[in-house]
């Protein structure tokens, strides 16, 4: 029988982990500080497994939610599990106290990783006993459908604890990555920022519509993105591979790449021009329903991947 694992907070990122981890067969031990969002925690998480289930992704939404138990104190929460994933609010001092928490509560084999997707886990873990235990275990939103999870070392992070926290992320059916050592953003973010910030500069300067950048990622970019990341792509773009491509295109990315020697703020005029720009296309009333959009378009891509690599063998 699988140990049992501790999600701490129970908002969209820990709820989306209590799925990943109990349809994974871990029996969870959810928990979160305030009451309203405890009460409330299996309401979403039934909806998300219906959905799931709809998509023929589980076999069984009440078999997954009959693997969550809801507890009352954190201490409840973290006895007897494995290992904690930490989901709570994103600030320094708030991750502060409840790793500090968490350090004092667990016994001492559990591994603490936290689903930060920003700060370093140096910067709250420094000064616990424990710290050689700690983690970023960085998902991507939701975590149950999309499966990379960034593996961030402090530089006490003891290795054997890397290494397990990678078995057990691959153990419960998601793509670990390890980033070697601390970097502001970790890797997923300094990838996305890169896009972005480019999209941001390319509609400031009047190059295109924040519609038709949207479009050259959603019917362009991304679809070779979904399946295979940018150095498989290049690969494949040039006759003789990926030195090739660099020989053809490497001058014309420097250049490109030497035009943004000065990046700028993204300025409060320019945010309101883009948000004026999706709100006629989305109004702030219909922003829930279109997660939900997204959220049944990623299932069925991750249903048509599933479908394909069994059809290939891959």
């Amino acid at each position: 029988m699988t140990s049992p694992v501790a999600v701490i907070g129970a908002g969209l990122v820990g709820a989306g982990w209590a799925i990943v981890f109990s349809r994974a067969g871990y029996p969870v031990r959810l928990y979160d500080g305030d009451a309203s969002i405890r009460e409330r925690a299996l309401v979403g998480i039934r909806a998300n497994l219906d959905d799931l289930e709809s998509f023929q992704l589980i076999e069984s939404a009440q078999a997954v939610i009959d693997n969550i138990l809801v507890c009352d104190s954190l201490e409840d929460a973290v006895s007897g599990v494995s290992y904690v994933q930490e989901s709570v609010f994103e600030t320094v001092l708030v991750k502060s106290e409840i790793t500090a928490a968490l350090d004092a509560a667990c016994d001492e084999h559990v591994v603490i990783g936290s689903s930060s997707s920003g700060i370093p886990a140096s910067a709250f873990t420094e000064d616990l006993e424990g710290r050689h235990r700690c983690l970023i275990a960085h998902p991507v939103n939701p975590p149950y459908l999309v499966p990379l999870v960034e593996l961030v070392p402090a530089p006490w992070t003891d290795s054997a604890v890397v290494q397990s926290t990678h078995d057990l992320m691959t153990a419960v059916g998601q793509a670990p990555i390890r980033i070697e050592r601390e970097v502001e953003g970790f890797v997923l973010n300094r990838l996305q920022g890169a896009l972005l910030n480019e999209a941001w500069a390319l509609f400031e300067e009047g190059y295109a519509s924040a519609e038709d950048i949207d479009k050259t990622v959603s019917e362009g970019l991304g679809l070779r993105w979904s399946f295979m990341g940018p150095f498989q792509t290049i690969d494949l773009n040039a006759p003789g591979g990926i030195a090739d491509y660099a020989e053809r295109l490497g001058p014309l990315y420097h250049s490109v790449a030497q035009s943004r020697t000065e990046p700028k703020p993204w300025s409060k005029d320019l945010i309101q021009d883009v948000e004026s720009e999706r709100r006629k296309d989305l109004s702030e009333q219909g922003l829930a329903s279109r997660r939900e959009w997204r959220d049944r378009r990623l299932m069925a891509l991750a249903a048509h991947k599933n479908k394909a690599s069994k059809d290939i063998g891959d």
